[in-house]
This record gives structure tokens, sequence and C-alpha cells, in this order.
């Protein structure tokens, strides 16, 4: 019986541009509970598939909904961040295709002890490896104004960061926080206002650096063309600014074929490009998608294939 964990978002375009008629292998570094990789196993009967999360529970929906491809799906809890050294342990250098779907699932959104929602009452976790010491609560209380600052601005992108950390060290000096609920009221107590977008920016902000997502993002990237064979490709999905940026800038910089400064007149460094970016703009989800799953709708996918 297949358990739902995750609606696999922009399905279609991901089969579409993911070239997998001649793949052998395809390299899946957010499973979620499998829904993309359910749907390429199932298309394409000679695939095999190395499926990569770090969330133990999603590995155990994923093996679940995957238990008809025996043998042909090799799931590993471990961080897509690894990679590279799971690949070379199982004896594979490279892979056809290479899927990223960023960012959080339905399932662990809708899950209240997991502290990723501020709809919901619960404690302030958001790990998605429950078993790493670090969570949302310890970093609220232990971190300093200057830190906190520091992280709402540069990844929740708030312009009110400093006034929210300073109001966070205030409050915590008269009681820890503890529940998703406190830092909500005191997020839009320290903004005067009801607008929940501030909370947005903050719960996001705590999850990224909880779970080092972005630095676990820019340590695969360095690794994305050396396990591409020559025509494979690489499809990330992802769901904020901060990702998408880190995604394109990657793909724009190896898809130069000239590293040489504007004034130079000729040529001299001799760069090829090592990627070719096939989506030159992201994609994005169709209107049926969006009012079928509302959480698709800030999702971009980009895609591009290794040519060197």
């Amino acid at each position: 019986m297949s358990l739902v964990f995750h609606n696999p978002v922009l399905l279609k375009e991901v089969l579409e541009y993911a070239a997998l008629e001649k793949a052998q292998y395809i390299l899946d570094g957010t499973l979620g509970g499998g829904g993309h990789a359910r749907a390429i196993l199932s298309d394409f009967p000679s695939i095999k598939l190395i499926g990569f999360d770090h969330d133990k529970e999603a590995l155990e929906v994923a093996q679940n909904n995957l238990e008809n491809f025996k043998g042909r799906a090799i799931l590993v809890q471990q961080n897509f961040g690894e990679a590279k050294n799971v690949l070379a342990e199982l004896g594979i250098s490279q892979v056809d295709t290479i899927l990223l779907d960023l960012g959080i699932s339905s399932h662990q959104i809708d899950t209240a002890p997991r502290g990723f929602s501020f709809d919901k009452e619960s404690s302030l976790d958001m790990r998605m490896n429950q078993s790493q010491e670090v969570n949302a609560t310890s970093l609220v209380n232990s971190a300093s104004e200057k830190t906190l600052a520091m992280i709402f601005k540069n990844f929740g992108e708030e312009p009110r960061a400093k006034r929210i950390a300073s109001y966070i060290i205030r409050e915590r000096e008269k009681q820890k926080i503890l529940t998703t609920t406190q830092l909500k009221i005191l997020v839009k107590k320290a903004c005067m206002t009801d607008d929940i977008k501030p909370v947005v920016r903050i719960f996001q902000a705590l999850r990224i650096v909880v779970n080092k997502e972005l630095e676990n993002l820019s340590l695969f990237l360095k690794d994305v063309i050396s396990l591409l064979r020559i025509g494979g490709r690489f499809l990330c999905i992802s769901y904020h600014s901060l990702e998408d940026r880190a995604v394109k800038t990657f793909m724009r910089d190896n898809a130069r074929s000239c590293v040489c400064p504007p004034h130079y007149p000729v040529c001299v460094c001799n760069t090829k490009a090592a990627l070719s970016i096939i989506t030159r703009k992201p994609i994005t989800p169709h209107e049926d998608e969006i009012k079928n799953n509302r959480r698709s709708r800030s999702a971009k996918l980009r895609v591009c294939e290794r040519i060197a």
C-alpha cells in the first residue's frame, strides 16, 4: 500500500526533462516519500535509483512506496551532500541523472511534533534528522543577538532582523522559548503587526540553519559535474530565492566558455563550458497543479546537461 508523504511537484516536467530513455543510474538526492522515484522506476524499467534522505520517517515511507522495485532502488539515510562518498562505496562513479527536490515535505509540515509549522502548537524542533543535537529551540535560546540577527537577515531575508533578534533576547530572559506558538507570537509582537510574512521568514531562516540546508547544497553542487556522465542531466526544484540563486549561479558559471575579464580583447583562459543550460528560465507549476497542491506554488525547476 502506498503512503502519502509528499505530492511530487512538477512530476510531468521532471519526467519530460530528465532524458531518461537511455539512463542506467539516477541519483535522487531528496527522496522524501519516493513520489518522483516511484514514477521514474515505473516508467523506465531499466533504471536503477540511489535515493538519499536524512529523515528516517521519509525513508520508511519511501521503502514502503518502492517495495515493488526491490533490487532497483537503493535507499540511503544520509544527506545528499555526502552523495559522492556513498556512491564511491557502492562502486558507482557517475550517474545519468541527478534530481534534487529541495525544501521540506508536506508530511514534515503537517506532523506537528516536528516543529516546522507555526500553524500547529508543538515543540520548536525543525530537525530533519532527529538524531542531530542542534534544533531550533537550542538555537533560539542560546545564540547571541548578533547571531540571531544575522540568521534572520541572511537566511530569511527579513528586513526587521535586528529588531526581532533584540526582542527575542529580551523575552527569553524572562521565559525560555520552547514552542512554535511562542515564537510566532514573539515575532508578531516584535514587528507590531498581524502580518504572517515575518513569521514565515523567521521560521524559514531557523529551519535552513538547523539543517544546514544551504551548506549541504553548496557542498553537493561542487560534486555535480564530476558525478554526471557526459550527456547526463541535473534537475533541481527549489522553493525560495536563496536556493534558486545558488543553483542558477552554479549552472550559469559552469556554462560559460570564457572567464577572462570583460576588457580583454581576446580570450586567453581556454576555459571550456562544462554544462549546457536546458531551461533558460525556471519552469514553474501550472495553475491546475497549484490548485491541487497549493504548496507547489513557489517551486522552480532548473535543468542543465553536462557537455564536457
